[in-house]
């Protein structure tokens, strides 16, 4: 089989419809099918330093480093920088789509089926390209496009390629429902989710130990939260919660440890300094996969207070490292708690009292994740499990195709 993926992005951006794409085409390329990608220019070349409006997608994205795609063929597409002048005329759009077309002309002509992941210009290009050759294609949504849905009149590229698809995947049940709820209802949609890989395991305690050491946490508890510094991601609410939380507890009892870069940085900092948590709080920045696994299994309760989220893959990854989960009540974390019952505790967003109550009660009865959580990973969220999800969509869309 020979499979073309088309995203916005790709490693090294850490956006969900950027480290999914890697992941299938790694593994579809070991076990021997043909796969390239086409995908914008990442956007990690250029540093973000200012405070602007991005994507959920960019928002909630896995804070970390990553290593390039893999070693498979991938067409670059310049993204759009555009001028008053060629945005009137649709200059600029006009460039991007012939350059996608360009680029599935050179590695899809033989394509057994393309993949689209999230929207945008280039996978509305794609779209269209793959109808008027007659290839059938999967589109795999992941958050933004979906919440914020709104159908464009008289000509929605959006909703033609959406009905089009030969298959549509969802990143979360949440998601797909709210797509119905948008009149999106269709034949071969499903839910397929995030893969979470092996190295985020659960660790015996005596090991547990060592990575505390190993990574400088001294005190008796360890908070995690693994997130871009993005208003999104809700650290704000995390940290207020956590020094109500430090007003009754001695100084060595608990640290909390925020792993991730964005433009809140500084923000969130000068948060720090005035509630005096100045050595309680440990911001890492952007750390490696491996370091982030070793955080994961380390910590004793893993905080995701954002207040959007589709289906948070580092809440998965804390859950399949032994770390039970605290989470506000967007989607992502309903659906979390829904999945994995008591290993997930959900709060109401934007409220530190509240939260500072839950994390409150877990440290005084703290626990490790508990075996059914280990069952649900196996069967929904482990590699082998996604690509065996992905290769019935793959099949459904061809028989459909037929």
């Amino acid at each position: 089989m020979r499979v073309v993926h088309v995203s916005p992005h790709l490693p090294p951006d850490q956006s969900a419809n950027a480290l999914l794409p890697a992941q299938l085409g790694r593994w579809m390329a070991a076990r021997g099918d043909e796969v390239a990608f086409v995908a914008h220019e990442p956007r990690q070349r250029h540093a973000r330093d200012d405070d602007s409006p991005v994507l959920e997608n960019d928002a909630v994205a896995q804070p970390r480093t990553s290593n390039p795609p893999p070693d498979i063929v991938t067409r670059w597409i310049p993204r759009r920088r555009s001028s008053a002048f060629t945005r009137a005329l649709k200059l600029d759009a006009w460039q991007l789509v012939r350059r996608v077309n360009r680029a599935l002309n050179d590695v899809a002509s033989s394509a057994t089926l393309l993949h689209l992941h999230s929207n945008g210009l280039i996978i509305e290009a794609a779209a269209s390209w793959a109808r008027r050759r007659r290839v059938p294609y999967v589109l795999t949504l992941y958050g933004t496009e979906i919440w914020h849905y709104k159908k464009r009149w008289p000509v929605d590229p959006f909703t033609r390629g959406y009905m089009a698809a030969a298959g549509v995947t969802f990143y979360s049940r949440g998601l797909l429902d709210h797509a119905r709820g948008q009149a999106l209802g269709r034949d071969e949609m499903s839910v397929v989710y995030p893969p979470v890989p092996e190295e985020f395991t659960p660790q015996p305690e005596p090991s547990r130990a060592e990575l505390r050491r190993a990574l400088g946490v001294k005190e008796r508890f360890l908070i995690l939260n693994v997130k871009r510094l993005h208003p999104l991601a809700g650290q704000q609410f995390l940290i207020d919660a956590f020094g109500q939380l430090c007003a009754s507890r001695p100084r060595d009892d608990a640290r909390l440890v925020i792993c991730g870069e964005g433009p809140r940085r500084e923000i969130l900092k000068r948060q720090i300094h005035s509630l005096g948590l100045m050595d309680r709080v440990t911001m890492t920045g952007l750390v490696p996969n491996a370091t982030i696994a070793r955080y994961m299994a380390a910590a004793d309760v893993f905080v995701l207070p954002s207040i959007l989220e589709a289906l948070p893959t580092v809440a998965v990854e804390a859950l399949a490292s032994g770390t039970p989960v605290i989470s506000a009540d967007h989607p992502g974390g309903v659906e979390l708690q829904a999945l994995f019952a008591d290993d997930v505790t959900v709060v109401p967003r934007e409220s530190a009292p509240l939260l500072a109550r839950a994390l409150e009660a877990f440290l005084t009865q703290p626990r490790r994740a508990l075996p059914a959580t280990a069952r649900t990973l196996e069967t929904l969220f482990r590699p082998p499990a996604v690509l065996r999800a992905f290769d019935l969509v793959y099949a459904a869309a061809l028989r459909e195709h037929r």
